[in-house]
């Protein structure tokens, strides 16, 4: 009988490691080739997303930055074009990105879970839409390639950070 309850535990343990596993996921590399490859992995540990740079140019998402928490991730991309900036408000967070590219980067498009659409760059070549797998995750960082452009893309998704207090 002993046997049996401890056997019964061990598995109720596994399922609920395997359920908490599945937070994460992944889309992309939306874009064209080439460029050097980035990601923003080590600043999801500072805190969630709460605010965003973009440059654009009159065709091209040319550069990014992200803040996490209140540190600001290392600018990739190029320096001509605009540079626009978007902060989140207190526990808001992007559930989904859309955008459009040919060869580089044109369009992103932010959405928050606060109903706030945040569109960066241009409406033409080839439409993404990436939102995560699993319910209650939010975009935690991105990575991607580039040079001076931003060449590709790809999102990251997993739970909000419960020890937060401070972002």
């Amino acid at each position: 009988m002993l046997a049996i309850a401890l056997l019964a535990l061990l598995c109720a343990s596994a399922s609920a490691k395997a359920i908490q596993a599945r937070a994460s996921s992944y889309n992309g590399e939306y874009g064209g080739g080439g460029g050097e490859r980035f990601s923003h992995s080590g600043y999801q540990l500072e805190g969630p997303i709460t605010a965003i740079r973009v440059r654009v140019n009159r065709y091209y998402i040319v550069g990014l930055q992200v803040r996490y928490g209140k540190v600001w991730s290392d600018y990739v991309g190029g320096t001509q074009g605009d540079l626009e900036e978007i902060f989140l408000h207190p526990g808001e967070s992007v559930i989904q990105v859309s955008g459009k590219y040919k060869y580089y980067l044109r369009k992103l498009v932010f959405v928050t879970d606060k109903g706030r659409y945040l569109p960066f760059g241009k409406d033409t070549g080839t439409s993404f839409n990436a939102a995560p797998l699993y319910p209650n995750t939010v975009l935690r960082f991105i990575s991607g390639r580039s040079g001076s452009l931003i060449n590709a893309i790809g999102l990251h998704w997993d739970s909000y950070p419960s020890d937060c207090g401070s972002c």
